[in-house]
């Protein structure tokens, strides 16, 4: 039984650069590039139109830029994986980006094996970092202490909300587990239970809208 590859949408105003990319996943096994965009409008209309499965997105660019461009993508096809390709290194760009839709963040000089890591990941419906990202969220994170808010979030339950600070201090389910004494079955029903309410993708997404409403 074979497994269809990856199709990839490649997205950057950079020519050469797009070129580099191209070679670069030529004969990768599990990935096929069915394209490339210069600007975000030509991405956008690229991913109606080839529906790839994951698109390789820059930010920084000429007439929509990558954080519209992802945002408008995901909206109209919510099972494209948007994983951000770019120089831009700072926590803001990464939370807007994760909000945008993006479920992956590398920079750019990022090494090829890192990259189809990123492709693979997505595809497989994970989210990803770039090392020195996760590190600088992380960083982010820890950087000021988490206070409970009884006003956000009035969906959750209380155990939800203590599950959800986990979350958004980083702690993986093993962890919130062990630090709330349950199991890790509940951990992750009390997960997936935060993420329908929340509207949410993901985890990292739970995170960023954790931050945004004063949970840290």
């Amino acid at each position: 039984m074979t497994t269809e590859p990856l199709r990839v949408l490649l997205v950057d105003d950079h020519e050469e650069f797009r070129t580099g990319l191209v070679a670069l996943l030529a004969g990768v096994d599990g990935c096929e590039v069915v394209g490339s965009a210069a600007d975000g409008h030509e991405a956008v209309a690229l991913a109606l139109d080839l529906q790839p499965d994951v698109v390789l997105m820059d930010l920084q660019m000429p007439k929509v830029n990558g954080m519209d461009a992802t945002a408008r993508i995901v909206q109209s096809s919510p099972h494209i994986s948007v994983v951000v390709l770019t120089m831009m290194e700072d926590p803001d760009s990464v939370f807007a980006a994760v909000r945008a839709g993006a479920r992956g963040y590398l920079l750019k000089g990022a090494r090829r094996q890192e990259i189809v890591r990123a492709i693979q990941s997505v595809g497989a419906g994970e989210v990803i970092f770039g090392p020195g990202i996760a590190d600088r969220v992380m960083s982010y994170f820890s950087s000021a202490p988490l206070r409970s808010d009884d006003e956000a979030f009035p969906e959750l339950t209380d155990r939800e909300r203590e599950v959800l600070v986990k979350i958004a201090q980083g702690l993986d389910n093993a962890e919130i587990a062990r630090a709330l004494g349950l199991s890790v079955k509940t951990v992750r029903n009390h997960a997936s239970n935060i993420f329908a309410k929340l509207q949410v993708a993901h985890r990292a997404q739970a995170i960023v809208r954790a931050r945004d409403a004063g949970l840290g």
